[in-house]
């Protein structure tokens, strides 16, 4: 199941106070939602009813009638794999509350109170309703079955205790502290809530929001559903708004004011809850056994889910958004971070000049976009910024040209200094032969490069900065002591999918002259290469990184999914060929996620001496914040599972 859960939430068509036809047209939804693979589906708050009764709540006649509706509706649903949870008014303990009812396969789990009444603006629900708070019964006879009742009622797998659910309903969500705060710190990865939420201007924003925020608090899938377009109409109007969220992320909603009957579905994934509240320490520590002690669980097995239909997004690039406007935003804080963390190195160590190699790659050219920046917010001049072109062996005429221009464009100092004879120089001294292109020939250049930052550093009294990316720092792409080292990397927690995002959103939002940006568009053309061979007969780069480690799009996938939620190698699998599917085949992704792992492991090496480089996004590779790991670590779990 690889944690997947599917879940909906679903606002059937309904009559005020017709518990026979609403009943029917819940068949038919729940009909629907089975045909799609639904294994949880949640309904209004008492949509056996309707929520609109008003005094109606209090005639005994209305209240059997959702009763015999709740039986019809077990008998109709004794042969379907899926929790079934609807509203409705129940009696007992001399009261009457607004309960929500679980079902599975025709048999009441248990009926679940709701906990927090309103009785404000347009709400009159202490009218007709007592409290959970108010129960003194935990157990109760509905529709010829003995029923656990109580708002501190869990339904857990107990052989896979991620998936694990709870139920709060409509205002229990919008008090200080909601009850499904507390079912989430007993265990429940998904909240079901049924509500009935009447339509104001611009309140569904604050209802997407507060559902979307209580499921990122609780680190918690939050599956919602309102009541629909068939209540009363008197005083009120409701939309049939439903959502459902997962950490803080909308997975799904609803076009709302449909009168006929919808329902919305997608996959939770509760592993990747599971995991994130393991990690999670100001989660962990509200965990005490004080809690506990009044909680009940029912004990339920989760129904299969078919792992070929996969009702969920799973994004190519984790790491960047997909709307233009997040995008941006995004981008303009991720620049912002990079900006200011040089800022504050320049400011503490006096620094008189910024020292950067230029390569007329990506990494350079976004480390020089930041350099020049953090210059302008100071108010320094950006001849402070001293870029240093260094051509070698397999320097081509595009990325040399490009180099040169766009500092000139920019108005930095510069600097060209051949490495080619202080290479030829040192192959003679170690006796190694100029036509033996192997990793010596290579990591010289990388190496000489460094030594001539650094040494003009000293001189002009300056640091280094770094070019280097996360995704180069996860594959050990870099030569260790070369372009692995700087005295400030400012490209250090961003991902290669994402720094080509950043400058191009430099190349279009900023205030640069025409010429700069005609420059970082060719730049963007350009493949990515260290340039250490020589170029091929055509004066082209020789080298491409993607064809000797894999594309950086699938090594930035699964890195986002190693390091953030720490997946097992075949789930990331998984989801790569969802996400990649028409892009790769299955051969090419099992390829590269072995080598990930490989170079994952024998690289960790080069991570624990990193320079001081500003976090920027969820991961990070420094050994003194997210990434902790013995260098001497082995892989033979990971891979092993590959092979199965």
């Amino acid at each position: 199941m690889y944690g997947f859960f599917r879940v909906g939430a679903a606002v059937p068509e309904l009559k005020v106070a017709d518990c026979e036809f609403n009943a029917k047209k819940i068949i038919e939804v729940i009909k629907e939602a089975e045909n799609v693979g639904v294994k949880a589906l949640v309904f209004p708050e008492l949509c056996l009813s309707s929520y609109t009764c008003g005094d109606l709540f209090l005639q005994s006649s209305l209240i059997e009638g959702c009763q015999n509706a709740l039986k019809f509706i077990a008998e109709e649903t004794s042969k379907i794999d899926m929790f079934i949870i609807v509203g409705l008014p129940v009696e007992f303990d001399c009261r009457t509350f607004n309960c929500a009812a679980v079902l599975f396969r025709g048999r009441i789990l248990a009926l679940i109170p709701k906990t927090y009444i309103p009785n404000y603006g347009e709400f009159y629900e202490k009218r007709w309703f007592a409290s959970a708070n108010e129960a003194v019964s935990r157990e109760i006879v509905l529709c010829g079955q003995n029923v656990p009742v109580g708002s501190k009622i869990l339904f857990r797998d107990k052989n896979k205790p991620e998936f694990t659910f709870g139920i709060e309903i409509c205002e229990d969500l919008w008090s200080p502290v909601p009850p499904s705060s507390y079912h989430a710190l007993n265990g429940a990865s998904i909240i079901f809530n049924l509500s009935a939420s009447n339509e104001l201007a611009a309140k569904n924003e604050y209802r997407r929001k507060l559902v979307s925020q209580q499921s990122a608090s609780a680190i918690c899938g939050y599956v919602y559903s309102s009541a629909g377009m068939g209540e009363s109409t008197q005083d009120l109007v409701f939309s049939g708004h439903a959502l459902i969220c997962e950490n803080g992320s909308v997975l799904c909603e609803n076009k709302r004011f449909m009168y006929n009957s919808q329902f919305i579905y997608s996959d939770i994934d509760a592993e990747r809850i599971y995991n994130d509240r393991k990690k999670n320490t100001s989660f962990t520590d509200l965990i005490k056994p004080e809690i506990n002690t009044e909680y009940r669980y029912i004990d339920v097995c989760m129904p299969q889910w078919n792992e070929n239909s996969l009702k969920r997004e799973i994004k190519k690039m984790p790491f960047v958004p997909d709307n233009d406007g997040m995008l941006i935003e995004r981008c303009d804080d991720i620049f912002n971070i990079q900006v200011a963390g040089l800022v504050k190195r320049i400011l503490h160590t006096g620094t008189k000049s910024l020292v950067i190699g230029i390569s007329g790659g990506l990494d350079s050219t976004l480390a020089l976009l930041v350099a020049v920046k953090a210059c302008d917010y100071l108010n320094l001049d950006r001849k402070m910024v001293l870029g240093v072109t260094m051509p070698g062996f397999g320097t081509t005429d595009r990325t040399y040209n490009n180099a040169v221009n766009l500092m000139k464009s920019l108005g930095i100092s510069t600097k060209e200094i051949s490495i080619k004879e202080s290479a030829i120089l040192h192959f003679k001294e170690i006796e190694h032969d100029l036509n033996n292109h192997d990793i010596t020939y290579e990591n010289t250049q990388a190496r000489e490069r460094t030594q001539i930052l650094m040494d003009l550093a000293n001189k002009y009294n300056g640091l280094v900065i770094g070019t280097g990316d996360l995704s180069e720092l996860a594959l050990g792409w870099a030569t260790y002591n070369g372009d692995h080292m700087s005295m400030y990397g400012v490209n250090a927690g961003v991902p290669k999918t994402l720094v080509r995002v950043l400058v191009k959103y430099v190349a279009q939002y900023s205030q640069l002259d025409e010429k700069s940006k005609a420059i970082l568009f060719d730049v963007l053309d350009t493949p990515v290469s260290p340039e250490l061979l020589p170029p091929d007969e055509n004066g082209e780069i020789n080298q491409k990184t993607e064809d000797i480690v894999g594309p950086y799009e699938l090594h930035d996938f699964f890195l986002y999914y190693v390091v953030r939620f720490g997946f097992s190698p075949k789930k990331i699998e998984f989801l790569a060929k969802k996400a990649f599917d028409g892009v790769y085949d299955n051969e090419t992704i099992l390829k590269w996620l072995k080598n990930f792992y490989r170079r994952f492991f024998s690289q960790q090496f080069k991570r624990s001496c990193l320079p001081d480089g500003p976090k920027v996004g969820t991961i990070n590779l420094s050994p003194r914040g997210d990434w902790r790991m013995p260098t001497d670590a082995v892989n033979t779990v990971w891979l092993k599972e590959l092979e199965i």
